[in-house]
């Protein structure tokens, strides 16, 4: 157990906060002036450094390129009235990431490695976090495998890196959506509740196709089917379905989302009805069709509460509600974002002060 880290921190003499602009930041394109790094080496973390940002040397070797040992979580920071720093429900990230790990039999990172790191990173970053209405600091903890031989087991090393970038909306419009019946994003006994490069890399050429056909994401469905809906694109999905709020219950291939989570519990702190159950395609095909399905949804970090304007099945393109209009979701994305942002009480403890 580490108690307290000895950061090494060696600054950037080029540093670019002055000449950045933080209007319209495109999202994970433009990143701070630094990054935080430790090694996994001999069966112990160490090697804690506070970097400037820039390229890693690594062998072309390296485990991670070729057997796929390579996770990753996402989770931001916001700038808060008095202008403070807050990163929300960074615990929650923490316990996912070492999920990941050990699903993809990688070391566990100790907590004071994931929040010491992130904390010390965003200190000497601070004049990053942007002031602007919606938006944020984005932090990027990864870690990949970096034995330099080839043979397929897991590594004996690894580097853990933080990254951060300000950003704004991940989107800006509603989304018209694909629900998916050929391809999966994941199957039973595979990794789908982990956050890890593989995962994404598989849904990379199913979105391209949408996209030829005019889509801008695809609502995922079971493997084994195609009758359940799971996730949408790289996010969770949620709909309101005769007054209820539903979404696909956690499960070996659908993501313990952090935003998901929040919102389940604000909808039933409000005393909106919640149902995390298996959902099919049928009934969201019939919402839409006699109107009982009033708001769809993605949800996720990076997404936040983005709505869904058309889903398109089959042949057919179904269209719905005003996305003005919806108050469910409306409604929580507006409590979710005072919370976060310090503009509301803070009643479950989420924000996390740096």
């Amino acid at each position: 157990m580490i108690d307290t880290l000895q950061i090494k921190i060696t600054e950037n003499t080029n540093p670019r906060l002055a000449t950045t602009e933080f209007t319209d930041i495109p999202f994970g394109k433009i990143f701070t002036d630094h990054m935080f790094t430790a090694d996994f080496e001999d069966g112990e973390w160490k090697n804690f450094q506070i970097l400037p940002y820039g390229p890693i040397q690594m062998s072309p070797a390296i485990s991670a390129l070729h057997y796929g040992q390579a996770i990753f979580e996402g989770l931001k920071a916001y700038r808060l009235p008095n202008g403070d720093i807050s990163v929300f429900r960074a615990d929650k990230n923490f316990e996912r990431f070492n999920i990941s790990a050990t699903r993809i039999a990688m070391p566990t990172v100790p907590e004071e490695v994931f929040m010491q790191g992130m904390a010390t990173l965003i200190n000497i970053d601070r004049g990053w976090v942007p002031s602007q209405e919606n938006y944020s600091l984005y932090l990027r903890p990864v870690m990949f495998a970096t034995d330099t031989s080839l043979g397929v087991r897991a590594s004996a090393s690894y580097k853990f890196v933080i990254l951060a970038t300000p950003t704004g909306p991940y989107y800006t419009n509603a989304l018209k959506v694909k629900i998916e019946t050929k391809y999966t994003r994941a199957n039973e006994g595979g990794v789908g509740f982990a956050k890890t490069a593989g995962n994404y890399a598989r849904s990379l050429y199913p979105f391209a196709e949408a996209q030829k056909e005019g889509y801008d994401q695809l609502i995922w469905t079971d493997s084994a089917t195609h009758q359940y809906v799971e996730e949408s694109g790289a996010a969770n999905v949620m709909f309101v379905l005769n007054g209820k709020l539903i979404t696909a219950a956690v499960s070996e291939t659908i993501l313990n989302g952090v935003t998901r989570d929040t919102l389940i519990t604000l909808a039933k702190d409000s005393g909106i009805a919640v149902e995390e159950r298996k959902v099919t395609v049928a009934e969201i095909i019939k919402g839409a069709q006699d109107g009982s399905l009033t708001e769809a949804f993605a949800v996720g970090t990076a997404a936040t509460v983005t709505q869904i304007g058309e889903i398109g099945f089959g042949d057919q393109l179904y269209q719905l509600s005003d996305p003005n209009s919806r108050k469910i979701s409306i409604g929580l994305a507006k409590e979710l974002n005072a919370i976060r942002n310090g503009l509301a009480e803070d009643r479950f403890g989420w924000n996390w002060i740096i």
